[in-house]
């Protein structure tokens, strides 16, 4: 697969996700919306990472802040502490001791407000490939 094919992979598997984050969202499936939220900005963040380095390949890593580091894009300073932020809700998701802790926080009001800054996050990663 060459620089484009991997761009357009990740674009369209970070759109999938985008689907899956909404519809679990409307089911009122908090923790697994924001999981999903951070794939959305991971795989966009990796297509940048894509066209950003001479490699085709991105490195396997889900830290956000991490694969920001190594683009050639601009976010202000608030949004590169949300992406700090969605980080959390990736790795520690992951860990049974953890679920009953970080479910308190993933409530309606929460998340709602975490998908209006992944839909303008997504939309700006989007328009700068």
């Amino acid at each position: 697969m060459g620089k484009d094919e991997q761009v357009q992979y990740w674009i369209k598997t970070a759109e999938q996700d985008w689907l899956t984050a909404k519809d679990l969202l409307k089911l009122g499936r908090f923790l697994h919306t924001l999981f999903f939220f951070h794939l959305v900005i991971e795989k966009l963040l990796k297509a940048h990472w894509v066209r950003a380095n001479v490699g085709d390949f991105p490195p396997r890593s889900h830290d956000l802040e991490y694969l920001y580091s190594n683009i050639d894009i601009e976010l202000a300073t608030e949004d590169v502490d949300e992406l700090r932020a969605l980080n959390y809700w990736n790795l520690e998701g992951r860990y049974p001791d953890y679920l009953n802790k970080i479910n308190k926080q993933a409530d309606k009001k929460y998340t709602l407000e975490k998908y209006e800054f992944i839909k303008r996050l997504r939309k700006c990663l989007l328009e700068k490939l």
